[in-house]
């Protein structure tokens, strides 16, 4: 974590002097949870290119619109809990893991593709209206954006950047894939790295930090050509954040709205920019128990690591996976879109040893330093780890999905999860024969 200690506390002296003057964050909010249909008016042509300093994307103001943490609570996912005796091990597991490592609590939810939820508990603090920060287990939920507009025809994956957006300079043949697979060529989340700080800035936008990095990374040293080395995260995910707003003409606020919230009613769904308003400073949780209303508006949301949620509605996200995108009736992702989010990209694109898809980990031992496929190369999983402790994982063969959170740290979570896919798999098994 030390990477991160050093960065963030760069960013906050940034920060600090940057706020020093007039206040410059939008009155447009772009990470709270909107629960009502106030996205902004499309573009004509969605695909006109856009100047950072003369952006088209539309700025609807949506403070009205934002949910208090009592609203929230009172929607359809707070739903009763499910503990079938099939997952007695499991909950005894988890609660003896709370209890021996002092922790706040937790919440675990698991979804079976034709039954939906099947088990759902929460221990200490934790209840199924409990909203956490998730850092990167929003990077499934983030890609599945960009793959949404490309289902819709609003922008191509594969098309260069610069068919969009006009800022991106010598850079402009990199491509949304690229840039949500970790392929780009654009360095990574990086120990001590300075340059790409405005990731972290609540004061800044999508537009001018995307803006900013492109100009950087066109003359960073450690940039390379695209599909040569898989990089992690890191900026490159702002810049898809950008590319989605420049190409559907709304913010990113108004895209998890349309795309998840509204249809999916995933009611607690949202994101930020924590590491300064919440001094996330350390890798470490930090101290918010989920109110909403101490999350300050941002028209810069962590795309790789701002969201936030609770376990009934990431289960109803990986639900969605696992029913061929479909949330309902309503198709959220298309069916070759989910196959494309889970397949190996960087492996089979470029031979990388890594194997990462879009917002997935697939094979090989990931950023957390655990396999996706520890037990047994026949058990095909799909992870999708979280700095503060949150693993989401998928095992599609198998037909079910599950989501662990704990607020803690990664690694804590990481060991947890480790103890878990085995249990799991076999109270699956269990309660499908009952």
């Amino acid at each position: 974590m030390t990477y991160l200690r050093s960065l963030m506390s760069a960013a906050a002296v940034v920060a600090l002097t940057a706020c020093a003057g007039a206040n410059t964050v939008n009155s447009a909010p772009s990470s709270q949870p909107v629960l009502s249909a106030t996205t902004g008016e499309k573009q004509k042509d969605a695909t006109t290119t856009t100047s950072v300093a003369t952006s088209s994307v539309q700025t609807t103001s949506t403070t009205n619109a934002v949910t208090t943490t009592s609203e929230v609570a009172s929607s359809t996912f707070g739903k009763a809990e499910i503990t079938p005796r099939s997952f007695d091990r499991v909950s005894e597991t988890i609660k003896n893991f709370v209890d021996q490592n002092q922790l706040n609590g937790a919440g675990f939810v698991v979804v079976d593709r034709n039954r939906g939820v099947i088990y759902h508990n929460h221990w200490g603090e934790f209840s199924a209206d409990r909203i956490s920060l998730i850092a990167s287990t929003s990077k499934v939920i983030s890609a599945g954006v960009l793959v949404h507009l490309h289902d819709k025809g609003i922008l191509d994956l594969e098309a260069p950047i610069g068919d969009i957006i006009d800022y991106a300079g010598q850079l402009s043949s990199i491509t949304p894939v690229q840039l949500l697979s970790g392929s780009s060529g654009i360095p990574g989340l990086q120990p001590d790295d300075p340059l790409y700080i405005c990731m972290f800035l609540p004061s800044s936008s999508l537009q001018q930090c995307a803006a900013e990095a492109l100009s950087i990374a066109a003359s960073d040293p450690r940039t390379i050509a695209p599909d040569t080395e898989f990089r992690y995260g890191g900026i490159q995910l702002q810049v898809a954040g950008a590319v989605a707003e420049v190409a559907s003409g709304k913010q990113w606020a108004d895209l998890i709205d349309e795309i998840y919230v509204q249809p999916c009613e995933m009611r607690s769904l949202g994101y930020t920019n924590p590491w300064i308003p919440l001094q996330a400073l350390t890798g470490d949780y930090p101290n918010w128990s989920g109110d909403l209303s101490l999350l300050p508006p941002t028209d810069n949301p962590h795309i790789g690591g701002g969201g936030y949620i609770a376990t009934g509605d990431y289960g109803k996200l990986l639900s969605m996976h696992l029913n061929n995108g479909k949330c309902g009736h309503y198709e959220v992702l298309s069916q070759k879109s989910v196959a494309l989010m889970q397949r190996n990209r960087s492996g089979e694109v470029y031979g990388s040893p890594i194997g990462y898809g879009l917002g997935w980990w697939t094979q090989s031992r990931n950023r957390y330093g655990e396999s996706a496929n520890q037990e047994t190369q026949s058990t095909f999983r799909l992870t999708d780890p979280g700095l503060y402790g949150s693993t989401a994982w998928l095992q599609p063969e198998d037909g079910f999905g599950a989501y662990l959170v704990v607020e803690s740290t990664g690694s804590v979570g990481q060991r947890l999860a480790n103890i878990l896919y085995p249990l799991v798999e076999s109270a699956v098994k269990a309660d499908r024969s009952d």
